[in-house]
């Protein structure tokens, strides 16, 4: 996808976002949805017990589950968080996930 685009068989209609990226077995999916300047839109589908190690980015991120249950550690900090909750990852902080069940979210980046 370039730097500036929206997968255009998205464009303009109603879409179940749960269906967007699809569990798989000992695995993390993710798809991203818009890639522009100012921030990218994704979704992860992530099997129970996977999860992103600890990491920082320049740039806040708004996760927004959509099913199941996860952990994430914020500054070494747990927060659980599940279906229908958000948490908000702070730029430069460090942060880590891991799936409690099998878990999607959607992931908002704002640079």
């Amino acid at each position: 996808m370039t730097e500036n685009a929206v997968k255009t068989e998205l464009l303009a209609k109603a879409i179940d976002i749960t269906g967007l990226a699809a569990y798989q077995a000992h695995s993390v999916v993710s798809r991203e949805i818009i890639r522009k300047p100012t921030g990218t839109v994704s979704v992860f589908a992530f099997d129970e017990g996977e999860g992103l190690s600890e990491h920082t980015a320049p740039f806040d991120a708004l996760v927004y589950v959509l099913d199941g249950k996860a952990e994430i550690l914020i500054d070494g900090k747990p927060h659980q968080v599940g279906q229908g909750q958000m948490i908000i990852m702070p730029a430069d902080h460090p942060h880590a996930l891991k799936a409690m069940t099998r878990f999607k979210m959607l992931l908002v980046l704002v640079k």
